[in-house]
Parts: C-alpha cells; structure tokens; sequence
C-alpha cells in the first residue's frame, strides 16, 4: 500500500470510511487483477465531493471503478483511491412530463452513476419506459455507459443524453449538456480528473409492447452468439470502419487462441475469456497478439473497446 500519509489523514479527519489494500479480483468481470490501495464506497454526494477534492489537494491518484465491466485491472493493482459509486448515487428519479403522454410515465429519467444498467433495463420493462433499450445487454453503469458512449445494435448513449453532473477536481458540481461532450463512436470527452455522479436522459412516447419486443429479441441474439457463460469483458474491440473486428479475428484464425488462462472465445471472435486460471498479463497478452496478427494480415489496427487499469509498469509483451 503507498497511500499517501496526509491523504490518509484527510479522509480519517472527514469521516470517510477506507478500506485498505482491498482486493479487486471478484469486482472485475474477467475475475483478474491486484488490489486497490485504498478503497471508498461513496453513497452520496458529499462523499464523492470530499474524495475528489482530498485526492486533488493531497496529490493522490483517484480512479472510479464502476461494475468493471470494460476493464483490465493489472495484476499489481491500483495505486491510490478506488471509488464504487453507490447509495442516493444509483438511484433512479423520475422526472415527469408536463403535457399528457400518449402513454403513462415520466418525460425523463435523472440516473446515479453507480446504477448498473441491468438494473435499469429491469425496470424500464416493468414500468413501461421507453426510450433507453440501448441499455439492453450492456453489463456496466451509467457512469460507465456516458464515459465511453456505450451502445449496442439498439442505439448509444449520445441518442438519449440530454445532460451530466460531474465532480470537479475541486469538489465542486458542474453540469455538462450532452454537446459538450464530444460523443463519438465508444468515446466521450469529459474533463479531466472529474467523476460523473448523474446523467440524465430522456424517453419516448413508443410502445411500451414493441420495446418489449426489442429488448427481449436483442438479449436472446446476444446469448446465442456470446460467450455469457465465461469471464469477459464482453467485445474486446471496435469494429473498423465497414468491418467487424469479429470477422477479421476469425479471419486471421485466432478463434481458440490462448495464452495461459485467456482464450479467444470459440463462440464469438471479438471476446476474449478466462478459461479458469487466467491473469492480468494473459489477457493482455492475448489482446495485444490479435492486434498484431490482424495488423500484419490485413493491415487494419484494431482499436480495443476495453480499458486497462492499474499499474502496468512491470510489463512486457
């Protein structure tokens, strides 16, 4: 653990509870990497404001760890402060429409960033909401979702982000209109050092039968084509302009290449899984050979989906 002293002092002083050293392994979906230095549960905006601003002051490294459902955490872990957003910071609050709907509900929905997505799609189909079956199948949380303008076949984030609340390095609130971040495919361009702690976005009048119909149709594509029965991280990398990252993998005939525990999946190219012992470094290493074999085959660069987390100092290819 290399916290820093007065960063530990200035949490203790502010009743922020810390867990040291905390393990990662069973936070992350591939089910690898270190541990945290330092880890806070902030369940509220106070909390989240407080870290921010003691991380900033005392020169501490801060990362928010949402489900890690896009994440490589090394195997040497995290340095510094480790936030999980939960609490009054994933709830749901519903924002209702001032002229009559053709069909009942709110006009938009404000959500905390800790709100894990599957949580959101269960009561979109329960309440009858529409307007954000781009959720359906996606793993992580709203903070997530927003940072890396997720989406899948049913649309992205930018299509319903009207606004997002964030942190400052100071600690203090400010909100940004969906325009001024810069969406694009699987990228969102946030201030530095900030953390989202809401987004809010906005519904439809559609059917709520149809969606339905078209989340229910998405998911059971999605379990017949991926391996959700293994540890992923869901799609390794971006399709290319005009291709699919999928395709050329298996193209390049990687499908069932593995090194150590990390295998690229039989069942869909572009996911690559812990067969049962993999590390931080297996995967890695794994994601960096495709993107050379599918460079040196077909001269396309693939671009990875995923984020690599932690202290990667120790490594090498």
């Amino acid at each position: 653990m290399t916290l820093p002293e007065a960063t530990l002092e200035a949490l203790d002083d502010a009743g922020v509870a810390v867990q040291l050293d905390a393990p990662l392994v069973k936070r992350t979906w591939w089910r690898v990497g270190g541990t945290a230095d330092a880890l806070v549960q902030a369940d509220d905006l106070r909390t989240a404001c407080l870290v921010r601003r003691i991380a900033t002051e005392t020169g501490c490294p801060l990362f928010v760890l949402g489900n890690a459902s896009n994440l490589l955490v090394a195997d040497a872990g995290i340095r510094g402060i480790v936030v999980r957003l939960g609490g009054s910071l994933a709830q749901i609050e519903e924002e209702p429409a001032t002229e009559p709907r053709i069909y009942a509900g709110p006009e938009a929905l404000v959500l905390g960033a800790g709100l894990k997505l599957t949580v959101l799609v269960g009561r979109m189909l329960k309440n009858g909401w529409t307007g954000l079956e781009l959720f359906a199948g996606i793993p992580g949380t709203v903070g997530g979702a927003v940072r890396m303008n997720a989406g899948t076949s049913l649309g992205e984030v930018v299509d319903a982000l009207v606004d997002v609340e964030i942190v400052q390095p100071d600690g203090s609130l400010a909100l940004l209109e969906a325009e001024a971040l810069a969406m694009a495919y699987r990228t969102a361009v946030l201030p530095p050092d900030t953390i989202v702690v809401s987004a809010r976005f906005r519904l439809t009048d559609a059917d709520p039968e149809a969606s339905r119909h078209h989340i229910e149709a998405h998911l059971e594509r999605r379990k017949a084509t991926q391996p959700i029965d293994q540890p992923s991280c869901g799609s390794t990398f971006r399709n290319p302009d005009g291709d699919h990252a999928g395709r050329l993998i298996e193209a390049a005939g990687l499908k069932g290449f593995t090194i150590g525990g990390a295998q690229v999946s039989e069942k869909h190219a572009n996911f690559i899984v812990n067969t049962g012992d993999a590390t931080a470094t297996d995967i890695r290493a794994v994601i960096e050979h495709v993107q050379d074999a599918v460079a040196s085959r077909f001269g396309v660069q693939l671009v990875r989906e995923v984020h690599f987390a932690g202290d990667w100092s120790g490594w090498s290819p």
